[in-house]
């Protein structure tokens, strides 16, 4: 198999076969063999129905896939990713704002290069104003965090080898780009098109950009516990400063007015300091509770494919032996 295409799909029944008919058009003028791999991630529409009716008109190539419920986009891709066969595996997203067309140019980009990853970046993201806030403080935080220029989309080409390097990873709170970037150095981008979408809403609403956020942050840096510490440290000598300030002030009595206000404050910032702290180690530890406690990454109800039609699957996310048995080649860490 040449190519994978992996499609997270969430309530986007009106967009589904337009996106297929655009993508097969474009993988038959490339000449490759391919596949369409669709993950309903807990859709509340006809999605399912709709990926049904598209692998009977295209048996060849579409495999679709069920969760059980919403596990989230990167759990769902994860799970696309176990289940690909390509040499190269294209994500992008249901809402057609990816254009398949700009898929042979990242497949030039990548064969033409030692990159082992891909990103197609927007020259102008057609999204709302707070949409692309919340995506441009994710980005700016993974590039603070990994020491890169490289802008992270949701359009990105990968070589096999790398697909496979994450595969171990089978936690919850998963961030793709995050996993990737821990494997590889050899990064690239190219800047692609982006369309305005023409049906439905975005799937990414406040909460679970801020999970995401939090993914980013919980996952794959100590920052926010750097962060506290280097906040507590400055409360601890500022208030050891204002103690000494008080103190000599007291013995020169030159305090007027004892200040009741000063008193208040002082215990509402450094109270809020504490909290904040608290609440921070309170989310590394909750996360290390729920992985410890084995909260699976995603659960498959049915699967459709190319080769066997529809059928019933393990409801469970793969183990490591799983999937050591379920593929043919050596997996690297």
């Amino acid at each position: 198999m040449d190519i994978s295409v992996v499609i997270p799909v969430y309530n986007s029944a009106n967009t589904l076969s337009l996106l297929v008919d655009r993508l097969i058009s474009t993988m038959e003028q490339l000449h490759v063999s391919y596949e369409l791999l669709f993950v309903d991630d807990g859709s509340q529409d006809e999605s399912w129905q709709t990926l049904n009716q598209l692998h009977r008109e295209h048996p060849e190539c579409v495999v679709a896939i069920q969760l059980m419920r919403n596990f989230g986009q990167h759990n769902a891709l994860m799970c696309g990713f176990r289940h690909s066969q390509g040499q190269f595996v294209v994500t992008l997203d249901d809402d057609l704002q990816n254009p398949p067309e700009e898929i042979p140019r990242l497949l030039q980009v990548i064969r033409d290069s030692s990159l082992d990853l891909v990103y197609g970046v927007p020259e102008l993201k057609q999204h709302s104003s707070w949409r692309n806030l919340g995506s441009w403080v994710v980005r700016t935080v993974f590039r603070i965090m990994f020491r890169t220029r490289i802008s992270i989309t949701s359009f990105r080409m990968m070589r096999r080898e790398l697909v496979q390097a994450i595969f171990p990873y089978n936690l919850n709170f998963t961030f793709v780009d995050g996993l990737l970037a821990w494997n590889t150095q050899r990064i690239g981008q190219l800047t692609v098109n982006h369309q305005p979408r023409t049906t439905g809403q975005t799937g990414y609403s406040i909460s679970k950009l801020v999970v995401l956020a939090l993914n980013l942050f919980t996952n794959f840096s100590l920052l926010p516990l750097q962060v506290v510490s280097f906040v507590g440290f400055i409360a601890a000598t500022t208030g050891l400063l204002a103690g000494l300030y008080y103190l000599a002030a007291s013995l020169l009595h030159n305090i007027r007015v004892p200040g009741y206000a000063s008193i208040i404050v002082s215990i509402l910032v450094l109270g809020g300091i504490q909290l904040l702290s608290l609440g921070i180690i309170g989310e590394y530890l909750g996360r290390l509770h729920l992985n410890v406690n084995r909260k699976p990454q995603y659960t498959i109800r049915k699967t459709i494919n190319s080769v066997e039609g529809m059928s019933a699957t393990k409801d469970h996310a793969p183990s490591e032996t799983e999937m050591d048995s379920s593929t043919d080649v050596e997996t690297s860490a």
